[in-house]
């Protein structure tokens, strides 16, 4: 692909934006309609690989049947010359992480419009039967007076959908995946929030609760590890938010990306700096589901030794029991 490349005869390619894993987001015009939009192409290297083009397809799918304000809308898919691409709206803005490489921490008010924005449009997904699986900074795109738009639905899937992978695999970002991922467990809306308290702890941190040299061992310390305090200069109105996304067991965590817009409405109608006065913050005592000893992604561990995150472990002798 290359600048002045037309595909589908009407989309015309003329700047290269970005390179992601799978595929380039290109700058282009659409003839027919006059009008820039986005142009995701897969890459040759990934053209030929069937998980890759499904999960590509997928994206297609799924974003194409939303419609929100905070979704980067999906316009059109083809295929050009054995090369798949997408037509996405095109949003003049910069991801997220970009946003945090240069700045390292966000103001707390500035942090709470982006997540209640981003709930808005995950809702809308969620209702829609769709989990995106791959929350991070560099999938929420962030533009004009804060505005922001989630993107790159590549790895989500809906409840009428097989998985892409084979059993055992995971999918996502290790240092974004939450613990039930990690163990293999499917995706629901609490997946997806977890992955909004890892960013938001990102955020005001200035580095992610759970780093490790490799991808599996920061999955490792997603299901195994306690959260690390936050720093003191963060309200406790916030800091308890966060914690509360970050619980190891689904259920714990809010209800659904509605609920947890709404309290965040609060947090930001009640006021969130912290005076300087106030004692740090206890962290959240980790949920009853603790383990005594480190515990595995399916990728690694044979299927007796992966925990239940939302089972309760008794004492020797005694039933587990469901939460």
């Amino acid at each position: 692909m290359r600048a002045g490349t037309t595909l589908g005869g009407r989309y015309v390619l003329r700047s290269l934006l970005a390179v992601g894993g799978m595929g380039e987001v290109w700058r282009g015009d659409d003839s027919d309609l006059d009008r820039e939009v986005a142009v995701k192409v897969l890459k040759e290297a990934a053209v030929g690989n069937a998980t890759f083009l499904k999960r590509f397809r997928n994206e297609a799918k799924n974003a194409a049947g939303l419609s929100h304000l905070n979704i980067a809308q999906v316009f059109d898919y083809g295929d050009f010359d054995g090369t798949a691409y997408l037509i996405m709206e095109l949003v003049e803005g910069e991801p997220l992480s970009t946003i945090l490489e240069r700045e390292r921490t966000l103001a707390e008010d500035r942090l709470v419009g982006i997540l209640r924005q981003t709930c808005d449009g995950l809702a809308v997904a969620h209702d829609a039967g769709i989990m995106h699986r791959d929350v991070k900074p560099g999938n929420l795109l962030v533009f004009g007076d804060d505005d922001v738009k989630i993107t790159d639905f590549g790895v989500s899937r809906g409840t009428d959908q097989t998985t892409l992978t084979a059993t055992g695999m995971v999918m996502g970002t290790a240092q974004y995946l939450a613990p039930e991922l990690a163990l293999g467990k499917a995706a629901t809306p609490a997946s997806d929030l977890y992955a909004l308290g890892i960013i938001a702890y990102e955020s005001v941190a200035g580095r992610r609760p759970f780093t490790a040299p490799t991808a599996v061992d920061i999955a490792i310390a997603q299901v195994n590890d306690d959260v690390p305090p936050l720093p003191r200069s963060v309200s406790p109105a916030l800091a308890h938010v966060i914690y509360h996304l970050l619980e190891k067991n689904p259920r714990r965590r809010p209800h659904s990306a509605r609920e947890l817009e709404q309290t965040l409405a609060m947090v930001a109608h009640d006021g969130l700096q912290a005076p300087p006065e106030s004692p740090e913050v206890p962290r959240r005592v980790r949920s009853e589901t603790r383990q005594t000893e480190r515990v595995m992604p399916p990728s690694i561990a044979p299927r007796e030794y992966r925990p239940r995150p939302d089972v309760v472990r008794k004492r020797p002798g005694e039933n587990e029991v469901r939460q």
